[in-house]
């Protein structure tokens, strides 16, 4: 930008703001809902104006406005490639299942109804050295896996889907077994934890050098994930997975927040920094206030971190230069952070 203007580049230039790539708040359409499973709900989402869509690499999410004050975060199952349409799957939770009343406003949408969006995000993204791709799934977390599947189908590569079901409730099954006629791609299908647990530790065992393995599914799907791949000696820089939720966590200690204009927040047991901060008129961009998706972490300048999150890698951590405000504290009782917020 030259001294002689203060006009940010972008309104100079306005082919830049071309609307294929708009992923900041905006209006979608809903153009198609189809029932994927029994409590799947399948939808269709295009631009009003018939506008090209944003494209997104494989495993990317889609936020979407489902209640005042309420986002949340559902997968996107294209590959991402030039896309005119975004396809999201979203099971229905009910409250006795942890359920907040999110997906139940997702089913009610209608064709012809709009919804707010943001995104895509991409958090759950494929890297792009590997040789080879593993993908395991149980349950809804079939929807990032078969973004990936697409992908690996259209550009090239070999990959291993498994994914675990219980009969008659499995998801997109028909589109899977579809790929799995192409000759890159191979599909198993299992059903019952046991059986699940055995499949996963034969197939980690079982994959040529330079593949890098993606799974996503519920808790218990992805501890055996998680423990079959260090059983079979796979390197951590290997092994990804994305949680649609995490494991309820204690109170923790009262602590101190030193912001970056020097003011000190107490934040109590049962409260989370997050919750603090926004508190205090002190805006942080967060989504799933649960420690699954990343969305709300701050720098750190100084203090011991109690890390809770499912985000961070094992030398994020030891870095100490971050944190999940959502979910993570002080280390212990009446500990100091010093945070850039």
């Amino acid at each position: 930008m030259s001294a002689a203007t203060d006009e940010p580049a972008l309104e100079r230039y306005p082919a830049h703001l071309h609307a294929g790539y708009r992923t900041a708040t905006r209006r979608l359409r809903v153009s198609a809902v189809d029932e994927a499973a029994p409590d799947v709900r399948h939808l269709t989402l295009v631009d009003p104006d018939g506008a090209p869509l944003a494209p997104h690499e494989p495993g990317a999410h889609l936020v979407l406005a489902v209640g005042p004050d309420v986002r949340n975060a559902y997968s996107l199952t294209g590959d991402g490639f030039l896309p005119r349409t975004y396809e999201i799957s979203v099971l229905l939770k009910r409250a006795e299942d942890g359920g907040t009343g999110g997906s139940a406003r997702v089913h009610a949408l209608c064709v012809g109804d709009e919804v707010e969006v943001e995104g895509p995000r991409s958090s759950f993204a494929p890297r792009h050295d590997q040789r080879h791709t593993l993908l395991l799934a149980a349950g809804i977390g079939i929807t990032p896996v078969l973004s990936h599947a697409r992908a690996v189908a259209r550009w090239g590569g070999t990959a291993e889907v498994v994914y675990s079901y219980r009969p008659g409730r499995a998801a997109h099954l028909e589109e899977l077994r579809s790929l799995a006629e192409h000759p890159a791609i191979t599909l198993r299908e299992v059903s019952g934890a046991a059986a699940t647990a055995a499949l996963l530790a034969e197939r980690l065992a079982d994959q040529p050098l330079g593949s890098h393995a993606y799974a996503c599914g519920p808790p218990a799907f992805l501890d055996a994930y998680v423990e079959a791949a260090e059983r079979a000696c796979w390197p951590a820089s290997r092994v990804h997975l994305e949680r649609f939720s995490a494991p309820e966590l204690d109170p923790g200690v009262a602590f101190t927040a030193v912001l970056a204009d020097g003011e000190r927040l107490g934040v109590a047991p049962g409260t989370s920094l997050l919750e603090a901060l926004l508190a205090h008129g002190r805006p942080v961009a967060n989504l799933c206030r649960q420690g699954v998706c990343g969305e709300c972490v701050v720098p750190v300048r100084a203090g011991e971190v109690e890390h809770r999150d499912l985000v961070l890698s094992d030398g994020e951590r030891a870095a100490g230069d971050r944190m999940l405000s959502c979910v993570s504290r002080g280390a212990h009782e009446g500990a100091v952070i010093e945070v850039e917020v």
